[in-house]
């Protein structure tokens, strides 16, 4: 037993002396190297460490955001009344089938400038031969009605009558070969609006000559003053405005009983008619 210690005892101490002549030797540094390596292993493990300073620290911010984003999300969804209102595009409803739309924004715009922007964009329109495209105006986001139109161009038509006209209109452009335009009005009914409609013929040249492009000039301001005329359009009655040529400068005709259509073009009351009746585009 007393051999076997001793024994022991030589080989620690043998150990111990090789370690110590294997560090006087390592003139690469190499074992030296070893054991900074290691201490460094042994810092990065504290720094890691959650139960280190600096890291409760960060976890505790952390846990602070995350509960504030919770607490935000909580009040936007219960408390704030606007939170859940999506803004979306203005809604027309169609009055007519049309194979394409355009939406014109007016806002801050004058009676000469919306004229503008509906004609050029009629005369600008991609809808092909026999097609037909709507012109929908907006003001602050929101659909002009047939009421603010009038307004805003400062019209003519009898205000304490406009509620015979629906609010619900139709700016449009029609492709056959030549470009036109038209405004569809939806109405309660003839009997109702028919005064009102003769009424405005003595201003409606003036409120909307610029919307169709008719040039006035000082050959033709009589135009302003010359009476209109009933006609018959596509079997439809019509009251028409003719220079002195005859041809047709303006006209409105009743379409049905709760339609009517102003334009200067009687192909464009031939297309109006059929979607009206069909509801579709012609096959």
């Amino acid at each position: 037993m007393e051999n076997e210690n001793k024994l022991k005892n030589r080989n620690v101490e043998t150990y111990t002396d090789d370690m110590v002549k294997a560090i006087e030797n390592d003139k690469g540094g190499l074992i030296k190297k070893i054991i900074h390596e290691e201490e460094e292993h042994e810092a990065e493990k504290i720094d890691l460490s959650p139960r280190s300073r600096k890291n409760r620290l960060f976890m505790f911010i952390s846990i602070v955001f995350i509960f504030s984003a919770l607490a935000i999300l909580v009040f936007l969804a219960f408390f704030d009344e606007n939170s859940n209102i999506v803004q979306v595009a203005p809604q027309f409803t169609p009055i007519v089938f049309t194979d394409q739309s355009n939406i014109q924004a007016i806002d801050g715009f004058t009676k000469e400038k919306i004229a503008e922007t509906v004609l050029n964009q009629v005369n600008n329109t991609k809808v092909k031969v026999g097609e037909m495209e709507g012109i929908y105006l907006t003001e602050n986001k929101k659909a002009v009605g047939f009421k603010r139109f009038i307004a805003l161009i400062k019209g003519n038509f009898i205000l304490d009558q406009i509620d015979f006209v629906h609010d619900n209109f139709l700016f449009g452009a029609v492709n056959n070969e030549v470009k036109n335009l038209f405004i569809l009005l939806k109405v309660r009914s003839f009997t109702d609006v028919f005064l009102a409609m003769h009424s405005w013929e003595d201003k409606m040249l003036y409120d909307l000559y610029g919307f169709f492009g008719i040039n006035i000039s000082p050959e033709t301001n009589y135009l302003f003053t010359k009476n209109w005329q009933d006609g018959i359009v596509e079997n439809k009655n019509a009251r028409i405005l003719k220079d002195e040529d005859g041809e047709i400068v303006l006209m409105y005709v009743f379409i049905n009983d709760s339609s009517i259509v102003i334009t200067n073009s009687e192909t464009v009351v031939r297309e109006v008619i059929l979607r009206l009746t069909f509801g579709q585009i012609k096959k």
